[in-house]
């Protein structure tokens, strides 16, 4: 496997084989089953600058969320969007390579609305700097965020800026029993709700608050519903699902062997849906097909001219057995 150990080997190991593909923890092991050499961003970690008086924080693409979890948690700050498995130790640049959010994205935006700027080695072996630094750098177009959910089929991401927040005072967390109407009623009300999410069999709604301790006992009394332990989140963003569609708020009920959330109207399941991504098992990586848009050609042709890393469409027909093995709920 090509291993660069620093930003600087990166462009050469880009160049190192005719079909790169890059990987990281391998927590969602179904997105690089390609005929391609993977690259391993596992030697690029660790913090390069962190600025939070300006909420901003540059981090190499290997390293663990977690470690940057740890490391903005000792300075009360968070990535709002909930990255997704943090404990089976996602990288960042897979995070961002695979728009994993959670729940947190139903209030706060997902990935790409954290992403400032990237460092990214190009098909030829260019290393690019896109976006900024600052919050408020708007120049140029904002290429960092097409790379979100690329798949890691337009270029090596080495590093990563994000806008960070401040952590919430504390948080609480409602379930309700599901009823006709109530999940848009939450979803609009003035609460400002933190999470929503649908766990599999539609009977109930998990509603997280976060903010000011005060005032959360107020919203909690007046939303109503039974208090639960708030590590439920932490279970929901170790997901063992297999596959990743788009649903409506209002088609939440009918996903009764789904878990969906608010934030991003996604569905999580274990079985194929009618059209989504597989992120782990043996079903197509595409499942029901995928849009396509000409920019996507465009952008393609700018940032691999030789067709150094795989397209969107590319991918085996299935995961070799290994790979569904390492695949199954609770391993990443």
């Amino acid at each position: 496997m090509i291993a660069p150990a620093t930003l600087a080997e990166l462009p050469d190991a880009v160049r190192a084989a005719p079909r790169v593909i890059p990987v990281g923890a391998r927590t969602k092991p179904r997105l690089s089953e390609v005929d391609a050499e993977p690259l391993s961003t596992l030697g690029l970690r660790g913090i390069t600058e962190y600025d939070p008086a300006e909420f901003t924080v540059s981090v190499l693409a290997g390293t663990p969320v977690g470690e940057l979890a740890t490391a903005l948690a000792e300075r009360g700050q968070y990535l709002p969007f909930d990255p997704l498995l943090v404990g089976a130790g996602a990288t960042v640049g897979g995070v961002v390579a695979a728009d994993a959010g959670g729940p947190g994205r139903f209030r706060h935006g997902g990935v790409r609305d954290f992403v400032l700027g990237v460092r990214v080695a190009d098909g030829t072996g260019r290393l690019l700097r896109m976006g900024g630094k600052v919050v408020k750098n708007a120049a140029g177009f904002d290429l960092p965020k097409f790379l979100v959910g690329s798949l890691g089929r337009f270029g090596v991401i080495g590093e990563v800026t994000f806008k960070v927040f401040p952590r919430p005072e504390a948080r609480r967390t409602l379930r309700l029993p599901a009823a006709p109407g109530r999940l848009a009623a939450l979803a609009r009300s003035r609460y400002e709700i933190d999470a929503l999410d649908i766990p599999p069999g539609g009977a109930s709604i998990l509603v997280r608050l976060a903010g000011p301790a005060s005032a959360l006992a107020g919203m909690a009394r007046e939303i109503g519903g039974e208090e639960v332990d708030d590590d439920v989140w932490r279970s929901i963003g170790e997901t063992p699902w297999r596959h990743r569609a788009s649903v409506t708020l209002a088609e939440a009920g009918a996903h009764a062997a789904a878990h969906v959330s608010g934030g991003g109207s996604v569905a999580w399941s274990m079985e194929p849906p009618a059209r989504g991504l597989t992120l782990r098992g043996e079903a197509p990586l595409w499942i029901g097909g995928r849009r396509r848009h000409a920019i996507e050609d465009a952008v393609r042709q700018a940032l691999d001219p030789v067709g150094r890393f795989p397209s969107l469409d590319e991918c085996t027909a299935a995961a070799p057995a290994s790979t569904a093995a390492a695949a199954s709920p609770g391993r990443s």
